[in-house]
Parts: structure tokens; C-alpha cells; sequence
């Protein structure tokens, strides 16, 4: 190592010259193509997991079971769900051991490339064989089908978490340039909204269509939910297998000089000295509770306080309006527009939003523009999220010597799963202590249950929007221009030695 910076001091102009080669800039159609290849993925991804989050549960509750006995259906039914609220708690804690592995993966192929190979390709064939009922296995025995179902399950999210981690997780090694950055989170972003929406409007279709053809009637069946399965790991398999392929990781000096990420305890060790990540993490944390409290209960404001059930389609295609326009305008607006702005404008929409549900809950008009302001800055929020928590890669590097990429990317899917914990209770408790249950209707609502009501759904989750605001306002620094600032000091630092590239020099300057 040393014997390859000393030729660089004495000359300096021949030897700069030459590393910059392989990590010139690749042509302008090459770029394109790897854009387009990285936002193909996040088509196949966030369909597989409206699939495997959403339409799953409906599948389990209406045909897994249709053939078995009711008493014996009600009672599995439970334990699968039960099954799979366990299993998504559990992953809270597993995503970022899950990226440390990605971290220490070491090939010729990349870090990030393999997984998307093995964890979206395995996991598509597992999706498919869950999508089957396991072949009918629950008619020859309750309990092989319970464990089988339990392995099968658990392996499939584990391999999806590789594949969604290692997919975010890849942005920083496909560039080092901020904006370049937000090109590619705002293209899976666009695809990925695309994808997770898309299959909304699909999903009945396909069943019923496949159920006819296999059965001769248009009702739901077990052929149809199968071929549906089998449409989406196809589609799956597919986009995986077009990212890692179509794209190529940077071997830029700051990742190939960086040492080895050594064990989870150490990676959680250098995350807990990186300030930038933890102020963007609670940040995005506070937004999140706040935005999965507010969505969670939309259908009991459409059916309890405005009374008028029928309308809250209209909840699910302002979204996706807003998120097919927000995603492409991002990176557009971040070329004269400070991330930190977009940020505080989206938390500015977020709160008059919130101020209209209050006023205007019980009037159909306002709750649509309400919906509006909700859904316009949430690609904003998110997408500048993202964007800081992966310079804030760079910065943990400086500050500490270890360089945690997929551990860093872990901590927003992470932060999403604790914000949809908190959701299912949050939900359950609005219902509840609003009297929105069993067969009340919007007669039944008196002016104290409307009154608690907007209290969980809109006040409490306004004052966690203003607490998410001040804290990105007050405490996060990390922005374009520090983020280019450390990037250049850490180039001169690790050509110049400051850094080393062993786990005892590193350990020793953190």
C-alpha cells in the first residue's frame, strides 16, 4: 500500500492522471441504460411486495382454505396471520444484519449484484410455491403444512429483505454524486410506485380470468390465485436478474479502499457514531408513524364521518397520481432546489393537509383536497430521506473509518416496518375508541366520537409531522455541498495514507 502512494508524492502529475481512468465516466447511452435497468428492478419489487404484504393475507383468508373444514379454515387462518405478524416484527431486528451480510459479501460480481440474483430469484419461486397452498399439503396434514409453511415463509422474506436491501443499498456504489443519486432514487421510486399500484388494478382481473379458464367460472379460485403467483415471481425473476445485469457497481477509490465491515456488532457500533444518520433516521421515523397512522384509518373517515363508503376509491387514485408526477419532478426541482427545501416544503403541504382534515373532515370537497396536499410531498419526504441517509455513508466514513453501505440502507426499510407495527395497533385503538366497529355507521357517530377520532388520526399525527420538521431543521447538516466537501477530504485522505485499509488502522483513528 505504501509502496503505491510514494511514486504519487515525487510524481505528482503522471500517477493522478492514471487512476482516474477506470473510473472515468462512462458514456452518455451507457448511463441511460443503467438507469433504465436499476428502475426496471423496483417494478418487479414493489409488486412482489404488495403481493406478499397485501393480497397474501386476502388469498390466505378467502381460498387457501376453501376446501377444509370451516372450524379447522377459522382456526389456521388465525395461526397463519398470527404467524405473519411475528415474522414481520422479527425482521425489524433482522434487516440490518441482513445488510451487514451484504456488506462483507465480497465478489467479482460486486456487493450488491449477487443478492439481487439469489434473493429475487429464490424468493420468486417461493412466492409461487406459497401462492399454490403449498400444493394442497393442509389436506393431507394440518401439521406438516404449519411447519412447512413457517420455514417456506420465513426463508422467502429473509431472501426478499436481501433483495430489497442490496437494491436500495446499491445507490451509493453506482455513483458518488449527489444529484446523480437522486436520479436513481427517483426512477425506482416512479417504477416502484408504478409496480406496488399497478397490481391493485390487476389483481381481480387475473384471478377471475385464470379461474375461468382452469374452472369455467369467473370466481375466485385456488388455479386463479396460483397463476397470479406464478404472473408475479415471473415478473420478479425478471427485473432482478435485469438490474444485475444491466447495471455495474463503481469501484471508486472511497469503496475500494475501504476495509472490511467486520462483525454486525462493530457495523452497529460505527452507525451509533454517525449523528447525521441518527437525526435523519428519527426524522424519518417521526413522518412515518405520523403518515401510516393518518392512511390507516382514510376508509373509517370515508365511512363513519362522511358517510359515503363508495367514495374512498378516490383515496387510492390521488396517490397514485401524485407519486407518478412527484417521482420524475424530484430530480428535475434538486437541480436548483436544495434537497433540505424540497424537504421542509413537503413537511409545509403535510401540515396545511392536516389542518384541512381537521376543519374539514365531515365535507367530501375538502377531505379531497386535504388528500392532495397529504399525498403530494410524501415522494419528497422519502425520496430526500433516502438521498441523506446515503451521503450520510460518506460521512460515517470520515467520522469513523468504516464504510457501512446496505447496513446504513437498512435502517429506512427498518424504520417503515416499526412504522407499520405501530399502524396495526394505532388502527385497532382510533377503531375502537371511536366506536367505529362491528355494525355502527355514520348515523351511529355522536360529535364525542368524531371529536376522538380527529384527535388520533389528525392532531396526534400533525404534532409528530411539526416534531419530525424541527428535528430535520435543527439537527441534520448533511446536505449536497458538505456530502461533495467529505467525499473530496476523503479522497485526500485515503491517497494520502490518514486512512488505512486495515481494521487496526481504521479501529484506531475511530
Amino acid at each position: 500500500m505504501e509502496q503505491a502512494t510514494q511514486p504519487q508524492t515525487n510524481q505528482p502529475k503522471p500517477e493522478q492522471s492514471k487512476p482516474a481512468q477506470p473510473t472515468s465516466t462512462p458514456s452518455k447511452a451507457r448511463v441511460i441504460g443503467r438507469r433504465i435497468c436499476y428502475a426496471v428492478g423496483n417494478l418487479g419489487q414493489a409488486a412482489f411486495y404488495n403481493v406478499l404484504s397485501t393480497y397474501f393475507v386476502v388469498y390466505v383468508t378467502s381460498t387457501m382454505f376453501a376446501g377444509v373444514d370451516k372450524a379447522l379454515a377459522a382456526r389456521l387462518i388465525g395461526i397463519i396471520t398470527g404467524l405473519i405478524v411475528v415474522i414481520r416484527i422479527a425482521e425489524i431486528f433482522l434487516d440490518p444484519l441482513l445488510g451487514n451480510l451484504i456488506d462483507n459479501t465480497t465478489t467479482r460480481f460486486g456487493r450488491f449484484r449477487p443478492w439481487q440474483v439469489i434473493g429475487g430469484c429464490v424468493s420468486a419461486l417461493l412466492l409461487a410455491l406459497v401462492y399454490t397452498g403449498l400444493f394442497g399439503l393442509v389436506n393431507v396434514s394440518e401439521t406438516w403444512f404449519i411447519v412447512l409453511f413457517v420455514v417456506v415463509f420465513v426463508v422467502l422474506d429473509v431472501l426478499y429483505s436481501l433483495r430489497d436491501i442490496s437494491y436500495w443499498g446499491m445507490i451509493p456504489a453506482l455513483s458518488e454524486d449527489s444529484h446523480e443519486r437522486s436520479v436513481y432514487t427517483a426512477l425506482g421510486s416512479f417504477t416502484g410506485s408504478i409496480g406496488y399500484n399497478g397490481i391493485t388494478v390487476v389483481v381481480i382481473p387475473i384471478v377471475t380470468y385464470f379461474s375461468y379458464v382452469f374452472t369455467g367460472s369467473h370466481a375466485e379460485s385456488q388455479a386463479g390465485w396460483t397463476s397470479f403467483g406464478i404472473i408475479v415471481a415471473l415478473l420478479g425473476i425478471i427485473t432482478a436478474l435485469t438490474v444485475a445485469f444491466g447495471t455495474k457497481e463503481n469501484e471508486s477509490a472511497l469503496r475500494s479502499k475501504a476495509q472490511k465491515n467486520g462483525s454486525p456488532l462493530q457495523a452497529f457500533a460505527a452507525l451509533a457514531k454517525n449523528d447525521q444518520l441518527l437525526w435523519v433516521a428519527l426524522s424519518y421515523l417521526l413522518y412515518a408513524i405520523a403518515n401510516v397512522a393518518t392512511t390507516g384509518v382514510l376508509l373509517y373517515l370515508f365511512k363513519f364521518v362522511l358517510g359515503q363508503p363508495a367514495a374512498f376509491s378516490i383515496a387510492g387514485v390521488i396517490p397514485i397520481i401524485t407519486g407518478l408526477i412527484a417521482a420524475p419532478l424530484y430530480p428535475v426541482l434538486n437541480r436548483y432546489i436544495p434537497r433540505r427545501y424540497l424537504y421542509i416544503a413537503g413537511m409545509v403541504f403535510m401540515i396545511a393537509g392536516y389542518v384541512m382534515f381537521i376543519i374539514g373532515a365531515q365535507n367530501l370537497t375538502m377531505v379531497i383536497i386535504a388528500l392532495v396536499l397529504f399525498y403530494i410531498p410524501g415522494t419528497f419526504i422519502q425520496m430526500t430521506a433516502i438521498l441523506s441517509l446515503t451521503d450520510s455513508i460518506e460521512y460515517g466514513q470520515l467520522k469513523t473509518g468504516r464504510r457501512n453501505e446496505a447496513v446504513t440502507l437498512s435502517v429506512r426499510p427498518m424504520l417503515d416496518k416499526i412504522a407499520g407495527a405501530f399502524s396495526n395497533g394505532i388502527v385497532g385503538f382510533i377503531a375502537v375508541a371511536a366506536g367505529m366497529v362491528g355494525t355502527a355507521t355514520a348515523a351511529d357517530m355522536t360529535a364525542a366520537n368524531i371529536r376522538t377520532f380527529k384527535m388520533f388520526a389528525f392532531y396526534t399525527p400533525l404534532a409528530l409531522i411539526v416534531a419530525s420538521l424541527l428535528v430535520f431543521v435543527f439537527t441534520v447538516k448533511i446536505d449536497e455541498k458538505m456530502h461533495a466537501r467529505i467525499v473530496k477530504e476523503l479522497e485526500a485522505k485515503l491517497e494520502s495514507g490518514e486512512i488505512a485499509n486495515e481494521d487496526e488502522s481504521t479501529d484506531g483513528a475511530a
